[in-house]
């Protein structure tokens, strides 16, 4: 559960926004930065399946929203943790590794 409400949003975004996002917001217009980094977003879940990655297309874009506005990933994780908890608390309690 640990893993779900702080290693994950932590890593992933400062992987994404910190790195990625931030790197296409010098390179690209912030539109397409927003775009490309959802898309990472997604695909970094396709290993629960094309269902979940497609699902967390639409939150990738609020964080994304979030970077664009205040360019700090950390308001981003926290987010992040807070929609995992409202997932976990709404679909039941986690069990596997």
């Amino acid at each position: 559960m640990a893993r779900l409400l702080l290693l994950a949003p932590l890593l992933e975004e400062w992987v994404v926004r910190a790195g990625l996002h931030a790197w296409l917001l010098q390179r690209t217009a912030p539109a397409i930065a927003l775009l490309v980094s959802a898309l990472a977003f997604s695909a970094l879940h396709l290993g629960s399946g094309l269902t979940a990655a497609a699902l967390v297309f639409g939150p990738g874009l609020l964080f994304g929203a979030v970077y664009q506005r205040w360019r700090d990933w950390r308001w981003c994780a926290l987010l992040h943790a807070l929609c995992n908890a409202s997932a976990i608390t709404v679909c039941g309690s986690v069990s596997g590794p």
